[in-house]
């Protein structure tokens, strides 16, 4: 086994320490006492009692999950449907540009993007509330779900879509019942990455949001902006225990279906022997 250099291992714990040095102490400071946020003043538990009685957090917390939740839903559907055009459509008329607008919100800055679509919603007079928030998210997020359905849809085996053909399915039937099951596990990865993308936007969210519909990555910044209270190292810490153990628990997950795959191969081998 080879063994990590000084510099390789320097500069690891420099790194890792960057990055997650500042979240711990935000979470020791959730625990503290007194109201300012640099003096330390004892272990308590008020602030994040103090939080859950907070009404304009919990409502731009449940505006924010309803938006990620739906907007997600929709672009998995517009995703999935458009990189399947693309991968399985072949040539047709306005082919590179549809693919160039499915993909330009990739690059694009989401100033540009959020200063365009409130100029679109204003010019046909759509008041701007959480339908707002939603199309907008929507628009950006589907081309993340396209880029990665894609993807697995160029490594798909057809002759798996032709048997079903050839066994008598219908078209829809094959897609249904042969494609669409392999191809979830990036379904399911996209639904993820457009609601992660979702729940972090605040730029887009910014423009596009109104008076009646206030995003929680919104609440943050603008609270943040009079100074970082302990309600808000209380809130970054419930979010990062959420956000540890969805990982936690993809990893055991993921490690499970990896030794049961594992299993069954060797069991397939014996039975073959």
């Amino acid at each position: 086994m080879r063994r990590m250099s000084w510099f390789n291992v320097t500069s690891l714990t420099l790194g890792f320490a960057f990055l997650y040095l500042p979240m711990l102490v935000l979470i020791i400071y959730s625990f503290n006492a007194s109201k300012l946020v640099t003096v330390w003043a004892g272990f308590s538990t008020k602030w994040y009692g103090t939080l859950f009685q907070n009404e304009a957090f919990l409502d731009a917390a449940w505006v924010t999950i309803k938006v990620a939740v739906v907007s997600s839903t929709l672009a998995t559907v517009l995703g999935t449907m458009a990189a399947y055009v693309l991968v399985r459509g072949g040539r047709f008329m306005g082919r590179t540009l549809f693919s160039g607008m499915i993909y330009a919100p990739l690059v694009m800055p989401e100033v540009i993007t959020g200063l365009s679509l409130l100029l679109l919603f204003i010019g046909i007079g759509l008041d701007r509330g959480v339908l707002t928030i939603v199309l907008a998210h929507t628009t950006f997020s589907m081309c993340y779900v396209s880029v990665v359905v894609s993807s697995r849809l160029v490594s798909f085996d057809r002759s798996l879509e032709e048997a079903a053909l050839d066994l008598g399915s219908t078209p829809w039937e094959a897609f249904r019942l042969v494609t669409l099951p392999i191809i979830a596990p990036a379904v399911i990865s996209g639904w993820l990455l457009a609601f992660t993308l979702s729940l972090d936007d605040l730029v887009i969210a910014s423009f596009t949001s109104g008076p009646s519909a206030t995003t929680l990555p919104i609440k943050i910044f603008s609270a943040v902006r009079l100074g970082v209270s302990p309600e808000i190292n209380a809130l970054s810490t419930i979010m990062i225990l959420i956000v540890t153990i969805g990982v936690v628990t993809a990893s055991l997950v993921t490690k499970r279906n990896a030794v049961r795959a594992q299993k069954d191969a060797r069991k397939a081998e014996r039975a073959e022997a």
